[in-house]
């Protein structure tokens, strides 16, 4: 039996899309290789790597102004590669913290230039989204995070910054519709709503590059990758193989419009179950919540032992909260149906029947 996967990553992928991958790696195209084994020079993989370059575009409606890059090293390697490529000596990049990861991208891009933390919810343990700060016209670039994965929270709404605006959208790209073009610079690593592990997924206003006055390493020069067409090196050639399978499956059913509706709805049920259960309390405040990752905790924290056994029996995976918050963490990536929150949502009810 297929369990409720609310894993906070690596996350849910559609059936369909498993399947699919599945039969590749036996034989990609009929061509009586797996494609674990081609070469990335490959025609079988090479018309993969433009396809999946393409549909992203398609997908975000994003002009020809933007590349879009598969590279190797996860989000975490981009928190290097955005200042090394953005930020010019002895200037200064702005960003926004959030949580964890926004946090790690500050402290990597210190270690490039000079940064300027010009918001952040660390004050209160980040269960909100900072708002109404001054972005500072004179910096090279606005670093914001989309959705932070272990408290929570989520933007529902961007600053109309007067700079380029860069955003990591690990989480939870793909789950809505918005206005791409806001964005000069966009990251993603694949695992947790696009792919499997592995791959990370660039877009950037090419005309933005080449202009910070400083020497990089070849693997962290967005122009060299743009340049080898995403191949300046082996690629992840299975991850990005799986990203497009996923981005199709997104176009075949109604592209972002549909995916936005389901994962409304979703975060509706969800929360609404939180709110109205005795037993549990949400985390962050309610206009920045996530739909992505619903984070809460247990009011009576005594019951734990009998909530996690009652959902592990009703074949629920991965609602652990993060090991630096605690309680509970509902990630509902897109891949995950109405019909598995709404098992979950069952088993909070029942719990709050036989012990509220």
């Amino acid at each position: 039996m297929k369990k409720h996967n609310f894993s906070a990553g690596p996350a849910i992928l559609p059936a369909e899309v498993i399947k699919e991958a599945a039969a590749g790696v036996l034989d990609i195209n009929n061509i009586g290789l797996s494609l674990l084994e081609v070469s990335h020079r490959d025609k079988d993989f090479m018309n993969i790597m433009e396809e999946a370059r393409s549909l992203v575009k398609e997908l975000m409606g994003l002009s020809s102004e933007y590349q879009v890059l598969f590279l190797g090293g996860g989000a975490s390697t981009q928190f290097a590669m955005v200042p090394s490529n953005l930020l010019v000596k002895d200037g200064t990049a702005a960003y926004v913290n959030t949580g964890v990861w926004a946090s790690k991208a500050i402290k990597e891009a210190k270690m490039v230039g000079n940064i300027n933390v010009i918001a952040s919810s660390e004050d209160k343990k980040f269960s909100y989204v900072p708002k109404n700060y001054t972005i500072p016209t004179d910096a090279n670039y606005l670093h914001v995070t989309s959705n932070n994965t272990i408290y929570g929270t989520q933007m529902h709404s961007y600053p109309d910054s007067p700079i380029p605006l860069v955003c990591d959208m690990s989480s939870d790209i793909f789950s809505r519709q918005l206005d791409f073009s806001k964005f000069s610079l966009i990251y993603a690593g694949a695992q947790k709503n696009m792919g499997a592990a592995g791959a990370t997924m660039v877009i950037v206003k090419e005309s933005l590059l080449g202009k910070t006055g400083r020497k990089m390493f070849s693997m962290l020069d967005y122009q060299v990758h743009i340049k080898g067409e995403s191949m300046y090196n082996t690629p992840p050639v299975f991850p990005v193989y799986v990203s497009l399978l996923t981005m199709k499956w997104l176009k075949k059913n109604g592209g972002l419009a549909w995916i936005e509706a389901i994962n409304r709805k979703k975060a509706e049920l969800m929360y609404a179950e939180i709110d109205r259960n005795s037993l549990f309390t949400g985390t962050v405040v309610k206009e920045d919540r996530s739909w992505m990752n619903a984070t809460f905790l247990l009011t009576k924290p005594e019951l734990e032992e009998t909530f996690n056994k009652m959902w592990k029996e009703a074949a629920i995976v991965g609602i652990k909260g993060h090991r630096d918050v605690g309680g509970y963490r509902a990630s509902m990536y897109n891949a995950l149906t109405i019909e598995d929150v709404q098992a979950l949502v069952d088993v909070m009810k029942d719990f709050e029947k036989k012990n509220g």
